[in-house]
């Protein structure tokens, strides 16, 4: 270690003594001088307080703060006036400062000697108070029960500055309230104590409630209503109930407590058996107590309930005020139900509400909801005061109808009518602009809002241009604008992580997939039932089922729509048993199947190719459940006909439908008489899928032609659906190399050395020849390679296995359209040959449903499956990569669950 030397000065002194100083040493005999401190406390330990004041004269300036103090509380303890006044008058002479310590000493001193008068004078002359001070006199009026000198108090101090009672002075003050029969100051004191978060300090309240000497109703409802806002409907009830054994009735604002508390935290019913026991007592429900009915009902979506609620109440004769029209509005709103809101629109008008800015607000909301812009504007046009939630609602109608051009100028005129717009009206012009597809306005806005605006971006800013992206399909963009959020410090939301998720769900963004996981679990959103759910769904989708379960099983809440995730994750991975398993568990949990469950669990049995068990779900979704079947259950159950070879019960269901079929269920039809060589049956549904589409070129060539005198050799057909030009059938698939997506199409051979993959591919079409594949009558989206040239998927092979290399054999393509049957085989050779696992995924671009297929190195060259053991091992292995790269635990969350699902053998199997 390097030493540092510091230079440094001589000092010599100018002149040395010639003869050094005496040592003054004292003697053991001679007791020590004691400071003036210290001696005035000694005096007062002896009794001698009398002597210690006087003593001060001499003493001057020197003595401390705590020495004055000290003798502030021995006069206390001596409880006489007299000394009070001495040290009183000498501590006004020693204090040259204002000090708050010393005279809040004072006041309380002759505060508790018996002279409030003067504690009164000392308080008054005091140039600072500090919280303390307050308490110290309001604590003497309470001790003295000077009631009214406490409320006055109060509003003295919240005058003189910026001071607020703590958790002493609150109770204090609150009895002082109850005391004095002053309700409004109570009222005003218990919403600064819910504002502040001292609902804790209850047990207090009750004990000054219950040390009060008179209880009236006052009183009573303070104490209730403190246990109602702090959702203790039970303890307010008994309070309620022992002030009617006191003799005491409940007046109107006592019930409006209990059901407004009720109502608020969604105890609709119980609000409802409130105000029924309210009417037996002879207590009319005043407009208050409907208002808060009306409300509670509508904002705890039974809207229904609340119009009816609101027709009652007129036909009681109450009439309603703003928030009840509001509220009634805000139901119809959200119900849908425009004719009903054009009613209590009229109401309002009578009753002279046309102009009332809350009113008017709901009303250019539900209107502009309803697509009647018209009206909205008309209702706008006479809102003589308008607030920013009224120009908001206005702009966003034209923005959610698509007329961003006139939102814009009505942005422009709010800020010319001194409205300032809020970070809402910023918002709600940028997602206009993005849905609309006007991206370059939007990231104007967006970027405007804080120079010219002045005003901050929040998450939803950040919300609105990630969800306009996704809605227009462009992933990469909305993922860039994820990465600068959190640059920008912004947290993420569930609203965010619910947006940004779809964007993942597919099998080449797994890692983007686990950073927005760890993400969520750093923001600890991962509790909240919507975002579980979509993540469940989202690793379904990506092709990893076992992460889908770890969050499932890891959830410490669900709800019906977790249960219908998980089980429809299982299908897509043809884990038909577990779900099927799972399903029955739901059951035994008592949670109630919805349309979804349904659809989900007969497609399980389809795949399992149980036609019984699946055609006693359909009806018991009928007979047990009163569930009307929609089109996705009968293509489920076509499908589970279809799957077991039962082409003739499958053209009878549909025949017996009680709707008629679309082009889904002659397409489910169609695919099974291909697979089990039922071509009279494919002719009938091919005619029928010209009927509903004779433009589709694909399905005329299948009638006319290869199901008409062709040999079974060359039913090789396209899948149904309209084709408007050749172009739409061009393959392209995507591979992820080393964080960076590839993209491949069809009959392009630039991203590839020509030499090398001409090599390569005839050396896998050879081993493909010799393998004993048999073909099957199948649909197939891509033109021959004879017409497109070499296929898409082929050339993400040889990418990966040429140039890439995956070091974990695990190739992962996404595919615009289905893979052809050479194709299937080509990709099992390949995956038998070079021991790698391949996950083929179809996303087609109309984004109805996932057509996704496995190989398994090894695997015999006819089983197209891979199975449920290697799948759990290949996802072990990779949650344990994400442990070892990123080091940080976030993969504990992501590791899959053992045990969880026992293994099947059928695995994952072949769906295209």
């Amino acid at each position: 270690m390097e030493t540092i030397i510091l230079p440094c000065k001589t000092i010599v002194p100018s002149r040395i003594p010639e003869n050094p100083a005496k040592s003054q040493v004292t003697s053991r005999n001679t007791p020590p001088k004691l400071t003036d401190d210290v001696y005035l406390k000694r005096l007062c330990k002896l009794g001698r307080l009398s002597e210690a004041i006087s003593l001060l004269d001499s003493c001057g300036s020197t003595v401390r703060r705590n020495t004055l103090s000290h003798l502030i509380e021995s006069c206390i303890d001596t409880n006489s006036l007299d000394l009070c006044y001495n040290l009183h008058a000498r501590v006004r002479k020693l204090i040259k400062h204002p000090d708050p310590f010393l005279e809040t000493k004072l006041v309380g001193m002759f505060a508790k000697c018996g002279s409030l008068d003067v504690a009164f004078e000392v308080f008054e002359e005091m140039c600072q108070r500090d919280l303390y001070t307050w308490s110290a006199i309001i604590g003497a009026c309470s001790r003295e029960k000077m009631w009214g000198d406490v409320v006055e108090l109060f509003y003295w101090m919240m005058e003189d500055g910026e001071i607020v009672p703590d958790n002493f002075l609150f109770p204090k003050i609150l009895q002082a309230c109850g005391n004095y029969g002053d309700v409004e100051t109570g009222r005003l004191i218990h919403g600064m104590v819910i504002k502040r978060g001292m609902s804790s300090e209850l047990r207090l309240c009750q004990e000054v409630f219950e040390g009060m000497e008179v209880k009236d109703r006052v009183s009573w409802n303070a104490i209730i209503t403190g246990y109602c806002q702090a959702g203790k409907i039970n303890e307010a009830r008994i309070l309620f109930e022992l002030m009617q054994k006191e003799g005491l009735e409940p007046d109107v604002i006592t019930w409006n407590l209990l059901i407004s508390s009720c109502n608020q935290l969604g105890k609709c019913d119980v609000a409802m058996k409130l105000m029924n026991e309210m009417e037996r007592c002879g207590m009319k429900p005043d407009v208050y107590t409907w208002t808060s009915m009306i409300l509670g009902f509508a904002q705890n979506n039974r809207r229904l309930e609340a119009l009816k609620l609101f027709r009652d109440m007129l036909l009681a004769g109450v009439e309603p005020n703003g928030v009840t029209l509001m509220s009634a509005i805000s139901a119809c709103s959200s119900a849908k139900d425009i004719r009903k809101g054009k009613e209590v629109h009229l109401i309002a008008i009578k009753l002279g509400y046309g102009e009332n800015v809350l009113v008017g607000n709901s009303l250019i909301d539900m209107y502009s909801k309803s697509g009647k812009l018209e009206s909205a504007r008309h209702v706008f046009d006479i809102i003589s005061e308008k607030d920013v939630y009224t120009w908001n609602s206005m702009i966003g109608g034209y923005c959610q109808a698509g007329y961003c051009g006139i939102a814009h100028d009505l942005f422009k005129q709010m800020q010319k009518s001194g409205v300032l717009p809020n970070v809402i009206t910023w918002n709600v012009m940028i997602t206009g602009y993005i849905q609309n597809g006007d991206e370059d306005q939007a990231m104007d806005l967006f970027h405007g809002m804080e120079k010219s605006g002045g005003v901050k971006r929040d998450t939803a800013s950040w919300n609105a241009l990630i969800a306009g992206y996704l809605q227009h399909r462009q992933k990469d963009k909305a993922l860039r604008i994820f990465r600068k959020m959190q640059s920008f410090g912004i947290k993420p939301n569930s609203v965010t992580i619910l947006s940004i998720l779809p964007a993942c769900a597919n099998l080449i963004s797994l890692k983007k997939l686990k950073e927005i996981h760890c993400c969520m679990v750093r923001g600890n959103l991962e509790s909240e039932v919507s975002v579980a759910n979509s993540l469940i769904d989202t690793y379904a989708k990506s092709g990893n089922i076992k992460y889908s379960e770890a969050v499932f099983y890891g959830s410490p809440s669900v709800d019906i729509i977790t249960w219908n995730t998980m089980i429809t994750g299982y299908v897509l991975h043809g884990c038909y048993n577990e779900a099927i398993e799972l399903f029955e568990r739901m059951r035994k949990l008592e949670y109630r199947p919805n349309r979804s469950t349904f659809a989900s669990v007969i497609s399980a049995y389809g795949l399992a190719k149980k036609v019984d068990e699946g055609r006693r779900v359909f009806s018991n979704m009928t007979e047990e459940f009163q569930i009307l079947p929609c089109l996705d259950h009968y293509v489920a159950m076509v499908n589970l006909y279809g799957r077991s070879g039962k082409i003739d019960e499958a053209f009878d269901f549909i025949r017996g439908m009680a709707i008629d079929p679309d082009v889904s269920i002659w397409s489910a039809l169609l695919t099974a008489c291909l697979r089990h060589d039922k071509v009279k049956l494919a002719v009938h549904a091919g005619e029928q899928l010209l009927e509903l589409e004779p433009d589709n070129g694909f399905v005329r060539k299948l009638v006319l032609y290869d199901l008409r005198g062709i040999s079974k050799d060359s039913l090789k057909i396209k899948r149904a659906g309209i084709r408007k030009d050749s172009s739409e059938s061009l393959g392209c698939s995507w591979i992820e190399d080393k964080n960076v997506v590839h993209t491949f199409v069809s009959g392009d051979l630039r991203q590839l050395d020509v030499k090398s993959l001409h090599s390569w591919i005839e050396r896998m079409e050879l081993n493909t020849r010799e393998s004993k594949y048999h073909d099957i009558l199948s649909f197939q989206e891509e033109e021959k390679e004879e017409t497109a040239g070499i296929h898409s998927e082929k050339l993400a092979l040889a990418f990966a296995l040429i140039k890439s290399r995956p070091a974990n054999r695990t190739i992962r393509i996404v595919k615009n359209l289905r893979m052809c049957d050479h194709c299937h085989k080509f990709a099992k050779t390949v995956s038998k040959k070079h021991g790698c696992e391949i996950y083929d995924a179809t996303s087609p671009t109309g984004g109805k449903g996932i057509a996704t297929a496995a190989w398994k190195r090894g695997s015999a060259p006819e089983e197209v499956r891979l199975t449920r053991k290697a799948f759990q091992a290949l996802l072990d292995k990779a949650a344990q990569n994400a442990l070892n790269r990123d080091g940080n635990g976030a993969g504990q969350n992501l590791a899959p669950h053992s045990g969880r699902v026992q293994t099947r053998s059928s695995g994952f199997r072949d769906r295209s």
